[in-house]
């Protein structure tokens, strides 16, 4: 069975987003692509072939939008995916030392996950913190940020016991089950395209 066969009210949900054009049906990608790695941790082939059917495209177009995003993957991930930031200025604070501490404790290989199940690693480009170098992102819950070897032995304490810490910061903009863009404070963020008025786009 595909993922999206009996959810005909969500499709159309997101796809009342866009315009109702081609065009409009692909701008859906992203969110069908958070939609299938929200329910199932990652996004394998064939949820990508279904989604280019959905949208009019091929499977090789919805990986390569996948493969330009950090944020989507193609393989499970653990409970607790680890993401170390490995740009210049995390590499000048130490994250390379980070990531061979992350990858030699935990025992896992970019693209493994821990034999419990826990932790997976994976190296991404630059997010944003620059000024608090080293740092990582877990899952999607926010930034730890200047982590050396004694805050990254207390964060790895608390996961191994379920006891994921509070981030530093947590990202700043989520998007919401309804495809709404909120701030941490809980402000939302943009307007819908409802809410433009009568004005010319």
């Amino acid at each position: 069975m595909t993922y999206f066969a009996d959810k005909s009210a969500l499709v159309a949900d997101i796809f009342s987003r866009y315009p109702d054009s081609p065009q409009g049906r692909r701008s859906a990608l992203m969110p069908l692509l958070r939609e299938v790695q929200d329910a199932e941790g990652f996004v394998s082939e064939a949820r990508m072939a279904e989604i280019a059917v959905l949208i009019g495209t091929t499977a090789t177009e919805v990986r390569s939008v996948m493969s330009f995003y950090s944020t989507y993957h193609t393989v499970p991930t653990g409970k607790y995916h680890l993401q170390v930031c490995s740009t210049l200025m995390c590499a000048l604070a130490g994250s390379d030392e980070l990531w061979d501490h992350l990858v030699e404790t935990l025992d896992v290989q970019p693209g493994e996950v821990s034999p419990d199940g826990r932790f997976s690693v994976q190296k991404v480009e630059c997010l944003g913190s620059c000024g608090t170098a080293p740092m990582l992102q877990i899952n999607d819950d926010g930034y730890y940020e200047n982590v050396g070897p004694g805050k990254c032995a207390r964060i790895l304490a608390d996961l191994r016991a379920d006891r994921q810490p509070l981030p530093d910061n947590p990202v700043p903009v989520t998007v919401t089950a309804e495809g709404r863009q909120v701030m941490a404070n809980g402000q939302t963020v943009g307007t819908s395209l409802t809410g433009l008025g009568g004005g010319t786009v």
